[in-house]
């Protein structure tokens, strides 16, 4: 059997030990996963270098050390492309680790955007009720609800971070309660765990970005 490599594009820092032991389940031992991040080149001492202006795009992914940190988008981009085109030459496709948009990223390679995923999922299942959200920061609740609402879903959301103590199980209740018939966890840094304590508070189907996307990486390689 021929072994293929995948490439794993991360916002933050490289190596996600938090995320690819996921997808590295999914895909089998016949794919290497090669990962690259868009901070791996910076340092701790300069990590406020990409911390978010007023009213910019904000994401969050983890460092290195373990910790997470919030980055603008406008920082971001530039060190994404020069990672990804790194990245492009060892790899037959790349997995972007992030369930945000990046329109400008310019590829040579198939890049996967698990967003893309998400939203073609979601509505071919979800034919009429309403979409629950978990997202990670309230700095991110308008920007996501803008980009859910351009599919004409009808949605609800709800704050809890994956990268530190929060209460999951009580934004899937709020959901649940607010009229949600299906949940999305919006960022790569939910886990298992995390939509095992969503499912089990709801009583709903959840949607796990960074399975749901290593599956249909499965069919492609």
């Amino acid at each position: 059997m021929i072994q293929k490599s995948v490439g794993v594009l991360t916002i933050g820092q490289s190596p996600r030990i938090d995320v690819t032991p996921s997808i590295q389940h999914i895909l089998g031992n016949s794919v290497d996963l090669v990962e690259a991040g868009g901070l791996d080149r910076i340092d701790d001492d300069n990590i406020h270098t990409i911390t978010p202006d007023n009213d910019e795009i904000t994401y969050i992914s983890k460092l290195r050390n373990g910790q997470s940190t919030k980055i603008g988008k406008s920082k971001l981009l530039p060190l994404l492309q020069e990672e990804l085109t790194r990245l492009e030459d060892k790899v037959s496709a790349v997995i972007m680790l992030c369930t945000g948009d990046f329109p400008t990223i310019n590829s040579k390679k198939p890049l996967i955007y698990p967003d893309k995923i998400l939203s073609h999922t979601v509505q071919a299942i979800l034919t009429k009720g309403k979409l629950g959200l978990i997202v990670p920061l309230e700095e991110q609740r308008y920007t996501l609800t803008q980009k859910w609402k351009s599919t004409g879903i009808d949605l609800c959301v709800e704050v809890a971070s994956p990268y530190e103590d929060s209460d999951i199980k009580g934004a899937a209740r709020k959901l649940k309660k607010q009229g949600a018939e299906l949940i999305v966890l919006d960022c790569m840094g939910y886990n298992e765990a995390h939509k095992k304590d969503a499912m089990e508070e709801s009583s709903l189907p959840v949607l796990l970005p960074r399975t749901l996307t290593a599956r249909i990486v499965a069919e492609y390689v």
